[in-house]
């Protein structure tokens, strides 16, 4: 096992540290033409995304590239203007990992963004970077001159405006979700009018912006905070589930720990009863660094493991115990925080057709985590879901976001089911889901928006509480109502 990563290690258990979703995008689309443009055929046009469960018809796709120039500027407003002459919606999106249609327009012009431009400024501490980059992208520009991105998704897949888009977190360390480290955007907006905003200029659609789905503006280029990229080691500690929420509060605060992330037990003979806590400080040796790598191999090998548990309860035990004990005594010594970030998602990506992958996520108050867990042992055991894991993170308050999911702190649980792909197991899925959002509202928390589209319209007014506000400034910036996607077809345009 030379060379084995601390971070390798746990994926040798089977870990996942989260996403947006886990099974890549499926399209039944035209060939592109030259320019990057996909006309509607006599077939359907049709979008999905990672849940495999949200096929929708489109009227056009199209494939954008270049830097966030006049270029682009041009092509989004052509864009814009066709589809609000014959009344169509449009929706811009980069991966589409979501899970519910929220990138996809229906009857629609669906923009996705393929661009890598990223330009750092170390005298300022930030990159300006344009909306379609993926993370990986923006790690392999920051990677060679010291630094690495402040926030962002634990998997590199995505792209940069899409994270903004949906205000996803990491595990860095105790920070907000990742419009946080965002200074300004530029987006094109309805009218064709480009704007710069950010918490001085255009406030309110900057607050809007991000969380915002991309329902505000069609967003061309970010500015965004970047930190040095440092060689940390790891510390792992296992504890009862209900004593997580005090000592994850503690351990965030302490100003060494500059990431950190939980795992909890998914066996059903000791379901939700035990949590993995790993912190990461920085390493005596902070000499020259590596360039960042991934658990490569070990990453690919863990796929098995981590697909093995499904309806094996045995399987689920072993991974624990390769979590909480073997992996922190076999794994290697200090790792990058670049490496740490720089993981792909598709690595533990499902590959049987009967099944889909589907994501929860939940904002709990830390004070009250353990009735949380409490929560889903009544309910979880109940359904003939497959958990297969649970990431735990911690989240500071975001002060931002009209649509925010962390008013305070807050410990994000996200949970990977493995669902059938049947009308039994859709209902099934479902009718947990409400269970479990109630819960969580009554424990003074909240649900996350990018996932399957089975809250009801009481609990996402309960769980978003200045969603009118957001709805205010997207019917003041957008009256038409061009830009437009399943989220706000299902819940706001009916508020």
């Amino acid at each position: 096992m030379a060379g084995l990563t601390r971070r390798g290690a746990l994926l040798l258990g089977g870990a996942v540290l989260g996403g947006i979703a886990t099974k890549e995008l499926v399209s039944r689309l035209p060939v592109l033409d030259g320019a990057g443009v996909i006309e509607p055929s006599d077939a359907a046009t049709v979008l999905n995304d990672a849940s495999l469960l949200s096929e929708t018809p489109i009227h056009r796709h199209v494939v954008m590239d270049g830097d966030p120039g006049e270029a682009l500027v041009s092509r989004l407003r052509a864009e814009l203007k066709e589809a609000a002459s014959a009344r169509r919606p449009v929706s811009i999106g980069a991966a589409r990992h979501s899970m519910g249609g929220q990138a996809i327009p229906r009857g629609g012009h669906a923009v996705t963004f393929r661009n890598a431009m990223v330009e750092p400024d170390t005298a300022a501490g930030t990159y300006r970077v344009h909306a379609g980059a993926r993370w990986s992208e923006v790690i392999a520009a920051l990677d060679p001159i010291g630094y690495s991105p402040k926030v962002m998704q634990s998997n590199h897949d995505f792209g940069v405006a899409a994270t903004f888009s949906v205000n996803a977190h990491g595990w860095p360390a105790p920070l907000g979700p990742m419009g946080s480290t965002v200074r300004a955007v530029t987006m094109v907006m309805a009218d064709g009018a480009l704007v710069r905003a950010s918490r001085d200029e255009n406030a309110d659609l900057f607050s809007a912006a991000m969380g915002g789905y991309g329902l505000i503006g069609l967003l061309t280029e970010l500015e965004v905070e970047m930190v040095p990229n440092v060689r940390l080691e790891p510390t792992f500690a296992e504890m009862p589930g209900v004593a997580f929420g005090p000592a994850f509060a503690a351990a965030v605060k302490d100003g060494a720990v500059n990431m950190a992330y939980g795992r909890l037990n998914v066996d059903r003979s000791r379901f939700f009863e035990d949590v993995l806590m790993i912190t990461y400080r920085p390493a005596a040796d902070q000499g020259d660094l590596p360039a960042a790598g991934t658990s490569g191999f070990i990453s690919n090998a863990s796929r098995n493991i981590f697909r093995a548990q499904l309806g094996r309860e045995r399987i689920k035990r072993w991974r624990w115990w390769t979590e909480t004990d073997l992996g922190p005594r076999i794994a290697g010594g200090a790792v990058t925080r670049n490496t740490l970030l720089n993981e792909p998602v598709v690595t533990l990506d499902d590959r049987d057709p009967t099944r889909t992958d589907i994501l929860h996520e939940y904002f709990v108050p830390p004070e009250r985590f353990a009735d949380f867990l409490a929560a889903c042992r009544e309910i979880i055991p109940g359904s003939y879901q497959e958990l297969l894991n649970v990431t735990l993170r911690w989240l500071e308050p975001d002060r931002d976001s009209l649509l925010a999911f962390a008013p305070g702190p807050r410990i994000a649980a996200v949970m990977l089911f493995s669902q059938e792909m049947s009308a039994r197991a859709e209902a099934d899925m479902a009718r947990m889901t409400e269970l479990l959002i109630d819960r969580v509202i009554a424990l003074g928390g909240a649900y996350y928006l990018p996932y399957r589209l089975h809250a009801r319209l009481d609990q996402f007014s309960a769980s978003y509480a200045r969603a009118r506000d957001f709805i205010g400034v997207k019917r003041a910036a957008d009256p038409g109502l061009t830009l437009r996607n399943a989220l706000w077809d299902k819940y706001m345009g009916t508020l």
